[in-house]
């Protein structure tokens, strides 16, 4: 039943499971990730009814910011190790 849930939720656009999904087929192949996309599923209905909370959707970007902001972490640690001497200033949109 989660792999079903898994499957449909994988063909719904712009949503957290289905960039998931896009990024473990890759790794690990088309009913891996889906039995991984099944197994959140089953962790978020867990939470939901435990802390008695609607769902939120956390959207297709949620996975590229969190990315980037481990990129942008990392290359800051590559530099600070090489001795460079770097000022952050963040742009507000």
């Amino acid at each position: 039943m989660l792999v079903q849930c898994a499957w449909a939720a994988t063909r719904t656009k712009n949503t957290y499971l289905r960039s998931k999904y896009d990024s473990l087929v890759g790794r690990r192949g088309k009913k891996r990730a889906l039995v991984a996309i099944g197994h959140k599923i089953l962790i978020a209905a867990y939470y939901i009814l435990q802390d008695k909370v609607a769902y939120r959707e956390l959207g297709a970007e949620y996975l590229q910011e969190i990315k980037k902001e481990k990129q942008i972490k990392r290359h800051i640690q590559l530099l600070k190790e090489m001795g460079v001497e770097i000022e952050i200033k963040k742009e507000v949109a």
